[in-house]
C-alpha cells in the first residue's frame, strides 16, 4: 500500500486522514515590541510556553491521524537541485534580497529549510548593514505555526493563500513548493497569483474559507479575503459541473480578532456549528449574500438574513452553539477574541479547541459534547473511541495570544466522506 496521501477535502467535519502543522520555533521569539505589529501580532510569545502548548496539540493529533511537519516537508523538496533553485530565486526576488542567493544555495537542505522560516541574519560587515535597523536580511515567519492560511483543501485541489500582508506571502510559497513536489503528499495546486484579471486586489486566506460540504462553500470577506478573491473562487467553481452555493459572510475590520470567518463560525457536527452571536445571528450590517452556480453559470446572487438561516435553507440545518454562552455579550466577547470560536473537526461532533474558553466550552457540555482534558488523551487515560462526541481542550495560554485556535494551526489535506 502506498504511502502517499492523496489530498482530498469535501467537509470541516469528515473523520481527519492527514493534517500539516508547523510547530512554532525561534520566529516567535524573534520580535520586540517594535517589530510586533508588522508581523501583525498584538503582543510577544513566550516560545518556551508556546512549543508546549503546541506539542500537546501535535501529540493528540498523532493519536487520531498522520501528521506533517512543514519543516520537515520543506527540507526533503530542498533536495531537489531545481526545486531548492526555482524557490530561492523566488524568494529573493520577492523579498528583495538578491545578494544573498548564492549564499542561501550553498545551505544543505535542512539549514536552508530552517533559515527560510526562521529568517537569515543580515551581514552587518558593510556600513548600509552596520546602519542598518533590521535585525535579518529575510525577516522570519511570524505566522507560520496557523498553518490554515498559506493553502487549503478545496476538494480534490489545494488553493494556494495570496496573502493579504507581504509579510506573510512566503509561506505560500513554501506550501506551494511542497505541494507541487513532496514525494508525500499528491496534489493539484490552484495559485491565484496565476489570475489575469484583478491579480494586485485578489487576496485570500485559509481562515476565511470553509468547505461545508461537497457543494457549498462559505467564505469571510473582511481584511484578508477580498471580494476579488471570492470571485476568483467562483471562476474555479464555474468549472465543475452541477449545482454548488458559495455562501459570503462579511467580516468587521476591528477589532482584529475578526480578521478571519472561523474567529466567528466554525462547524462541529452534521447539525451543530460554532458562532459568535452578535456577527452570525443578530441583525446587523455585516451582510450574507448566497451566489447560486449552476452547471457553470451564477444564477443568481441574493442577500440572505443570517448565515446559519442561508445554510438551513440550502439543505444544511445547523444548531447554533454560543461561543462564551447565552447570558452575557462581554462573556462572548472576551471569549471571541481568545478563539472561543475557532474549533477544529477531527471528525463528526469531534473538535478540538482551547480550555481557557471556559464559559464556550459548557455551552458545548449542555450542547451534548464531552469536554476532555488533552493530556488524559497523551497519556493514554482516555480512549477517545469511548465517545460519541467530543472537545478535546488543549492548553492555550500563549498560543491564543498570537491571535488564533485549532483551527488556524491545523491544514488537514485529506477528510473521510462524510455520512450526511
Amino acid at each position: 500500500m502506498s504511502n502517499i496521501i492523496e489530498t482530498k477535502v469535501c467537509s470541516e467535519i469528515g473523520d481527519i486522514e492527514g493534517v500539516i502543522l508547523h510547530t512554532p520555533g525561534s520566529e516567535v521569539e524573534n520580535m520586540t515590541p517594535g517589530n510586533a505589529e508588522r508581523a501583525l501580532y498584538s503582543d510577544i510569545l513566550n516560545l518556551s510556553v508556546a512549543e508546549q502548548e503546541y506539542k500537546q496539540l501535535k501529540q493528540v493529533l498523532n493519536k487520531i491521524t498522520k501528521t506533517f511537519e512543514v519543516k520537515d516537508l520543506l527540507t526533503e523538496i530542498l533536495e531537489i537541485n531545481e526545486v531548492k533553485e526555482s524557490l530561492v530565486n523566488n524568494i529573493c526576488k520577492s523579498e528583495n534580497v538578491k545578494p544573498i542567493k548564492s549564499s542561501l544555495l550553498s545551505l544543505e537542505s535542512g539549514e536552508l529549510a530552517r533559515q527560510l522560516i526562521e529568517g537569515v541574519p543580515l551581514n552587518k560587515t558593510t556600513l548600509t548593514g552596520f546602519l542598518s535597523d533590521e535585525r535579518n536580511a529575510l525577516r522570519p515567519l511570524h505566522n507560520f505555526f496557523f498553518t490554515r492560511d498559506a493553502s487549503m483543501s478545496v476538494y480534490d485541489h489545494v488553493l494556494i493563500g495570496k496573502m493579504a500582508n507581504k509579510v506573510r506571502e512566503r509561506e505560500s510559497m513554501v506550501m506551494e513548493a511542497i505541494f507541487n513536489h513532496s514525494s508525500k503528499i499528491k496534489s493539484k495546486t490552484l495559485n491565484p497569483s496565476s489570475s489575469k484579471h484583478h491579480k494586485d486586489e485578489i487576496t485570500i486566506e485559509g481562515g476565511d474559507v470553509l468547505v461545508a460540504r461537497e457543494d457549498i462553500l462559505v467564505i469571510g470577506t473582511g481584511l484578508r479575503t477580498t471580494t476579488q478573491g471570492i470571485d476568483f473562487i467562483i471562476k474555479k467553481i464555474k468549472k465543475n459541473k452541477g449545482k454548488h452555493s458559495i455562501v459570503v459572510q462579511q467580516l468587521p475590520s476591528k477589532p482584529e480578532s475578526f480578521i478571519h470567518l472561523d474567529m466567528v463560525f466554525t462547524l462541529l457536527d452534521r447539525d451543530k456549528c460554532m458562532v459568535y452571536d452578535p456577527i452570525i445571528m443578530q441583525p446587523n450590517k455585516y451582510q450574507t449574500i448566497l451566489i447560486s452556480i449552476d452547471n457553470g453559470k451564477v444564477k443568481k446572487i441574493e442577500k440572505q438574513s443570517n448565515l446559519v438561516d442561508c445554510l438551513r435553507d440550502l439543505g444544511m440545518p445547523l444548531e447554533p452553539v454560543y461561543c462564551g454562552g447565552k447570558k452575557d455579550i462581554w462573556i462572548q466577547e472576551r471569549e471571541q477574541w481568545h478563539s472561543g470560536a475557532n474549533f477544529f473537526a477531527v471528525g463528526p461532533g469531534k473538535v478540538i479547541g482551547y480550555a481557557r474558553n471556559v464559559y464556550t466550552l459548557e455551552e458545548m457540555n449542555s450542547n451534548g459534547f464531552e469536554i476532555i482534558d488533552a493530556q488524559s488523551v497523551v497519556d493514554g487515560k482516555i480512549q477517545l473511541s469511548d465517545y460519541e462526541k467530543y472537545v478535546i481542550a488543549i492548553n492555550g495560554s500563549e498560543l491564543a495570544r498570537g491571535g488564533g485556535g485549532a483551527r488556524c494551526m491545523t491544514m488537514p489535506i485529506r477528510r473521510k466522506k462524510v455520512d450526511w
